[in-house]
Parts: C-alpha cells; sequence; structure tokens
C-alpha cells in the first residue's frame, strides 16, 4: 500500500476506527455537505420518517465511511455495512434488505461496481420499499412482493460518472467530497495527535499538512509512520527535523507526490515530450492498470496543476516541468486549448 494513496488498507480498519469521528461535530472539514445533511437529518426526524436516498462521491479517503456511520448515529438507527462487489447473487441482496429495520441505513461502498440484475433489483426496493422473488420455475413460477420498511441507501462511490444515469437518479440528495483545506488537515492532524498521543511540534506539524494531498486518510498515515520513525531514531517527538527526514526517507516530496506520481510525470515529459499521450499508452509506458491511472494518479495530479486532461491525451503542463525541475520546451499557448 502507498503511503499517499487515500485507499484504506485492511490493516488499517483497526486504527481508522480508533480515530474516525462519531457525530458531526467532531467532524472536521466538508462545511457545505455537512450542512446540508444536518438540514436533512433534523428534516427527516421532525417528520418521523427515514431519510432520503443518498449518494457520496468523491476520491478515496476523504470521509464516505465516516460520514455514512456519523448519518446513522445522527438519525439514532442502526446501519448495516456492505459494498458493490461483495454482492453478487440476489440472494445476497435479499438477505441484507430483508433484515433492515424501519428508518435503517445500508450502506454500499463502490456502489458503481453492482451488477445491472442487482440495480435492477434496487429500483422497486429504493422507490415503493418492495422487493420481488419469484417462486418456482417455467410455467409455474410466480412472482411475490415483500413489503420492506422505509429505509435509506447510502451509496458511495470513487468513480461517479460509472453510477448507471437510472440509479444516480433514485437517489434525493447526492453530494460531493472536496480535497480538505490545509487549515482542515491541520485541525485532523491535531486531534489524532491527541488521541494517539503523539507529541508534535507546529513546525513538523505544517511540514505533514503539506504533503497530506488535502486527504485525511494520508494525513493519519503519515502521522502514524513519522511517529515510528522518531520512536526510532529520534526521542519520540515529531520535530520539523525529525519530520522533514521521515518524509525523505519515505521518497514524499515537497507537495505529496511519491515515486509512482513522479513517474506518471516523468514518462509523459520524457517518452512523450510532455504530451498529448492517450490514457491507454500512458498505462501500458508505466505498467499500469489506466483505471489505476484516472482513479487514483490522477486526481492530485490535476489538482496540483501538473496535468491537464484533453480530447487528444494527458499533457504535463509548465508546472510539473517546474517541480521535476526540467527546463520546459513546450508550446505553453497551447496548454488548455483542447478543454
Amino acid at each position: 500500500m502507498r503511503v499517499v494513496s487515500g485507499k484504506s488498507a485492511p490493516e488499517e480498519v483497526s486504527s481508522e476506527s480508533d480515530l474516525r469521528p462519531r457525530r458531526f461535530s467532531e467532524f472536521i472539514g466538508q462545511e457545505k455537505v455537512k450542512h446540508n445533511l444536518k438540514i436533512s437529518i433534523i428534516a427527516a426526524q421532525k417528520r418521523k420518517e427515514a431519510l432520503d436516498h443518498v449518494l457520496l462521491y468523491g476520491p478515496p479517503g476523504l470521509g464516505k465511511t465516516t460520514l455514512a456511520y456519523i448519518i446513522a448515529a445522527e438519525m439514532g438507527v442502526n446501519i448495516r455495512v456492505s459494498s458493490g462487489p461483495a454482492i453478487e447473487h440476489t440472494g445476497d441482496l435479499a438477505a441484507i434488505i430483508t433484515s433492515l429495520r424501519e428508518s435503517d441505513i445500508l450502506f454500499l461502498d463502490e456502489i458503481h461496481r453492482l451488477s445491472h440484475v442487482i440495480e435492477e433489483k434496487l429500483y422497486p426496493s429504493m422507490e415503493d420499499f418492495g422487493f420481488d422473488i419469484f417462486l418456482g420455475k417455467g410455467p409455474k413460477a410466480r412472482s411475490l412482493r415483500l413489503t420492506l420498511p422505509h429505509f435509506t441507501l447510502l451509496g458511495a462511490t470513487t468513480r461517479f460518472a460509472s453510477v448507471s444515469p437510472p440509479l444516480r437518479d433514485r437517489f434525493g440528495a447526492i453530494y460531493h467530497l472536496d480535497f480538505y483545506e490545509k487549515a482542515a488537515i491541520k485541525e485532523i492532524l491535531r486531534r489524532s495527535a491527541d488521541i494517539l498521543k503523539i507529541p508534535v511540534v507546529d513546525e513538523g506539524l505544517e511540514y505533514i499538512v503539506q504533503r497530506s494531498r488535502g486527504t485525511p486518510r494520508v494525513a493519519n498515515r503519515l502521522l502514524k509512520r513519522l511517529r515510528d520513525y522518531a520512536q526510532v531514531v529520534a526521542e519520540g517527538v515529531l520535530t520539523e527535523e525529525v519530520v522533514r527526514e521521515g518524509l525523505s526517507k519515505l521518497g514524499i516530496d515537497s507537495v505529496g507526490l511519491d515515486d509512482i506520481d513522479r513517474r506518471v510525470l516523468y514518462t509523459i515529459v520524457d517518452k512523450f515530450a510532455g504530451g498529448p499521450v492517450g490514457l491507454d499508452t500512458l498505462a501500458a509506458a508505466t505498467s499500469e492498470d489506466s483505471n489505476t491511472i484516472t482513479d487514483v494518479y490522477e486526481p492530485y495530479l490535476l489538482q496540483l496543476g501538473f496535468m491537464e486532461r484533453t480530447p487528444r491525451g494527458r499533457i504535463a503542463t509548465r508546472l510539473a516541468y517546474e517541480h521535476l525541475g526540467i527546463p520546459y520546451t513546450g508550446d505553453s499557448s497551447q496548454v488548455g486549448l483542447w478543454n
């Protein structure tokens, strides 16, 4: 697992749970999303109804799962957790959805990976709160509709465009989670350091913030890795010098790029003269899957302004050249013309 990856590794589940906020009052950042969710929750509680179906989307590590648990806590209901890849058969969905109680929340991570058959089964469940099962086969087969309690489907995805339009249209509220501001990341790190009892000076904290890629999961992972480093080579305190040395050992540069990020940029610059280069060609040249490039590497490189996506392919910008320390020889007037 890359240190700067927004995705969670299985071994991190327990440690992430210790740091996970339990209420909106503890959740830092995403103020607009929080405000709208609070309004919806209060309104649903006043009407004594289930919360409308909610879809959260954005890069990994920004708090979609955390928000799902917070919504359940604020509503005072139970939450069932599953994911798109885990529901392979209609029987799997039936077992989960028929166990829900009134106003319960069903959280489906990676909802874009649901099969078409499962999606078709979800539609009546979301709209009419009914689940159809078929008994028997052939001419004697008959349909039986089970009445479901009014529940809330809370979906999460990193690939909003991959969620089918019919499924998207059945969500009453859709929210995009953005990368976090540096002030929010710093506040998150302070909270995590207090919980984990990690002594850290303000200057050291700033260094971690600069390399956290606007992602709380990355920030907390860096904090824990640097804690280990400080305990072994220093006296356990995350000073500016200790943090700087530790980040250097991890291969993370001043803006949070690691070796793989830089390899993607170097490939565009060196092998393809700065681009444009097609996604499949870039994936082959870097020995990375094309979906991994679009889902994992590109979002942050685009946010930094180091890369541009055009109809002709990916382009490395002047900022990328400057960061890599390579003289820019491209025609800057062409950058952005194909957006």
